[in-house]
């Protein structure tokens, strides 16, 4: 039995707008499988079996056994369109899968050890998440259900960058083929918002009223000897 994961589908004939309007009023998925030396096929599935399966985070990134009647097809999710606020699934486009060529596919981040962090636990800091997913390259038998990144070291101040997450086997980060200025921040620990408000708030030094009242009876004095004319004796 295969470790990929099962999901099931019919071949239809039909295609175009209106079908498919038809085929989701009957409960059913319009979507199409391309790629590798075949033709691009018409397929449907079932609402429920299909939403039930994207319950599961694997099925953006892992391989599928497209069940298309009795034929099956190893393919990828490349992409799915949903209803802007139904429940319901629009379309589904599948992609055939070469065991011997690379694939690039967008993967989750994992955060390991968040509670841990010695920048929040003990430096009052707060973790912030810059990236939640990462674009990687390698063959299909090596694609990675997530990368797991490990923040329980990092202190106040602190950046985790992509060149930082250990990678598995076969699997590159896309990003970083393009260079050094490439290599983002994927998780920070910085101050809270408590504390730059205190920082941005904090009081003016008061002013010197001594010196302004000693200033005001220098004045006064100049005043009053600039009064008159003096006697003579």
């Amino acid at each position: 039995m295969s470790d990929n994961i099962q999901l099931n589908a019919e071949p239809r004939a039909d295609s175009g707008k209106g079908a498919s309007r038809r085929l989701r009023r009957t409960g059913l998925v319009p979507a199409v499988v391309y790629g590798g030396d075949g033709d691009p096929q018409s397929i449907s599935l079932t609402q429920n079996e299909f939403g039930h399966k994207l319950e599961n985070e694997a099925i953006y990134t892992q391989l599928i056994d497209l069940n298309i009647g009795k034929d099956s097809q190893e393919v990828i999710l490349r992409d799915l369109q949903r209803h802007p606020y139904k429940k319901i699934i629009m379309h589904a486009d599948f992609f055939r899968v070469d065991m011997k060529k690379t694939l690039n596919v967008v993967v989750p981040i994992h955060v390991n050890n968040a509670e841990d962090c010695v920048g929040v636990n003990m430096e009052e800091g707060m973790l912030t998440q810059l990236i939640t997913e990462i674009e990687v390259v390698c063959l299909p038998k090596n694609l990675p259900e997530y990368l797991e990144v490990d923040v329980a070291e990092l202190h106040l101040g602190d950046i985790l960058h992509l060149s930082e997450i250990k990678m598995p086997e076969g699997v590159e980060i896309v990003a970083l083929s393009y260079g050094e200025e490439h290599d983002a921040g994927v998780i920070s620990v910085v101050k809270t918002r408590a504390e730059e408000i205190i920082e941005d708030e904090a009081p003016e030094a008061p002013e010197m009223e001594g010196e302004e009242g000693e200033e005001g009876e220098e004045a006064s004095g100049d005043s009053d000897s600039d009064g008159g004319e003096p006697k003579e004796e």
